[in-house]
């Protein structure tokens, strides 16, 4: 009877050794059950930054032997430095990849896969004092930030707003957000010359907050996380007055004017050597809708999602 005993016990515990091996794996495997160990180096867009930086926080807590290093150059940069030889394993991008850059991975051999991680509406933001522009037209949006409207004043804005300069600020041209503002906004016609443009999006934030006649862009994520220094415009697109939210910015939604896809490139190449690079791949779109909306993105639909995932579960050795 107690040998009968025991191996009940025993038949017990390993069942559920199986199925807690069956429900995780090991810590540090990958999907195909490889110990996993190495690098992942992401370099690119500023806006993303949040997004990748909690990703990759994520991803080390569980896989503690890779480490994950995101930087944020910006999206144009960043492209330069992904294809390269030798160069980064991801670009995070605000835009999409332009042709030139396609030219220039085919050139080098590379192989790259886009990955959609989230959706991001261009915010107009303006300081806490300024109470007249809190709502404004899509047109008059575009009129301050083009140099041919020659709205140099407030008042040139609306007859009575203040008799006070503009100052405009924004993203520089590293930045994809200056390309989507310049490309798709202002329709590729030229921004004010005294425009002041940054490359780090907490100066942007810290100019406005101290500027009273200051108006500037970036990604709503920006404008989340310092609301207590800044106000966001209200812009009216021909239905009234829509201020941007995790609610409203969707490609399809009240804000979609302002709203851009913002994405992850991934070296294929890397991926199909380095069973890290493409784990991590893969963990990212199983959680981009959560840290999307832990970073003040809106996050992607289910089936964008399975679409990448079928993509990169493909991948696979």
């Amino acid at each position: 009877m107690k040998s009968l005993k025991k191996m009940g016990l025993f038949s017990m515990l390993a069942a559920v050794m199986v199925f807690a091996a069956a429900c995780g794996g090991g810590d540090n495997e990958g999907g195909n059950g490889e110990e996993l160990e190495g690098s992942v180096v992401i370099d690119g867009s500023g806006t993303v930054y949040p997004f990748m930086a909690r990703m990759a926080e994520n991803y080390m807590g569980e896989q503690e032997n890779v480490s994950v290093e995101v930087s944020r150059s910006g999206t144009s940069a960043g492209f330069k430095k992904f294809l390269a030889e030798d160069g980064t394993d991801y670009n995070d991008a605000s835009r999409q990849i332009k042709d030139e850059e396609k030219a220039k991975a085919e050139e080098l051999g590379i192989e790259v896969q886009e990955m959609k991680v989230a959706l991001d509406g261009i915010t107009i933001v303006i300081n806490k004092d300024n109470d007249w522009a809190t709502e404004l037209t899509e047109q008059e949006v575009k009129d301050i930030f083009l140099a041919s409207a020659g709205k140099k004043k407030w008042s040139d804005v609306r007859a009575d707003f203040p008799n006070e300069e503009i100052k405009t600020y924004g993203p520089n041209e590293n930045h994809g957000t200056y390309e989507f503002m310049f490309e798709t906004i202002l329709e590729e016609q030229d921004l004010p010359e005294d425009i002041n443009l940054q490359q780090d999006y907490s100066t942007l934030v810290d100019l406005v907050s101290k500027d009273k006649n200051a108006i500037g862009f970036f990604g709503y994520g920006y404008y989340e996380s310092n609301k207590d220094k800044l106000s966001a415009v209200k812009v009216d697109f021909g239905n009234g007055p829509v201020e941007p939210s995790l609610d409203t910015i969707k490609e399809d939604g009240d804000y979609a004017p302002f709203t851009r896809p913002v994405f992850t490139y991934l070296n294929v190449n890397n991926a199909k050597e380095k069973p890290q690079v493409l784990d991590y791949a893969i963990y990212t779109m199983n959680n981009a809708q959560d840290v999307a909306k832990e970073t003040g993105f809106a996050p992607l639909s289910d089936e964008d999602v399975q679409a990448s995932l079928d993509t990169l579960n493909g991948l696979k050795k």
